[in-house]
């Protein structure tokens, strides 16, 4: 298949989770920001507010989750004070879903080393997420409470744009969920009002090309798996 420059920059995006200090330009930020905006959203409500942490502000939030997250290990109780403001993923697993899931955990852990049962190693891992993998450019997005379901559809093809538009600048990202639990510590960091929502955290910056975490491939259902012809 021949790809378009559209099409490689989509298959390279991957996420990336080990990031060198190299900064980013905040033109360059801005620059991905302003294409990204160019996704659809229905009636043009474009809901999509992003805070962008750098420096200080990154820091600083790094440290006061990683402190929520240690805590949580110390007393698992504290779990019930970090929840997220929606359902990102089911209550109940069912096939082939939770398959594809296992596969991506332990696909991960097994390149790194970590055996199931290895709950230090797993929980380390884990909080590479709230260091933003190391990369220098943390991004938050939030959108109005007061908005709905369908809006979260447009703020993936929004975010998507920024992850496309990233490959064109030779960047790298990661968009994490992982963040979402922890609401309650970063809406007040980032100065977002009570009216306000996390949908979202994401890494940006240069991919560490000598850390093996990189190589990590995902796989992809084939076509006629997920599609249904229809004559």
């Amino acid at each position: 298949m021949t790809q378009t420059i559209v099409d490689a920059a989509i298959t390279s995006r991957m996420s990336t989770r080990a990031f060198t200090p190299q900064p980013v330009p905040r033109q360059t930020l801005t620059e991905l920001l302003q294409v990204a905006s160019r996704a659809p959203s229905g009636t043009n409500t474009q809901p999509w507010k992003v805070y962008v942490l750098q420096g200080n502000s990154r820091a600083t939030l790094i440290d006061k989750v990683c402190a929520a997250h240690e805590a949580m290990r110390t007393n698992p109780a504290l779990a019930a004070e970090y929840r997220e403001e929606y359902d990102y993923y089911p209550e109940k697993w069912i096939s082939p879903y939770i398959d594809r899931r296992r596969e991506n955990g332990w696909g991960l852990y097994g390149l790194l080393g970590i055996n199931k049962g290895d709950k230090e190693k797993m929980h380390l891992q884990h909080q590479r997420n709230y260091k933003f993998f190391d990369a220098p450019v943390g991004l938050m997005f939030t959108m109005d409470r007061v908005m709905g379901r369908g809006s979260l559809m447009d703020y993936g093809m929004f975010m998507q744009n920024i992850m496309v538009a990233a490959r064109g600048h030779g960047l790298h990202t990661c968009a994490q969920a992982a963040w979402n639990g922890f609401s309650k510590i970063i809406l007040p960091h980032i100065g977002a009002t009570a009216d306000e929502m996390l949908v979202c955290g994401m890494a940006l910056g240069y991919a560490d090309e000598t850390d093996i975490v990189n190589t990590f491939d995902t796989p992809r259902v084939p076509v006629d798996e997920f599609t249904h012809w229809l004559d």
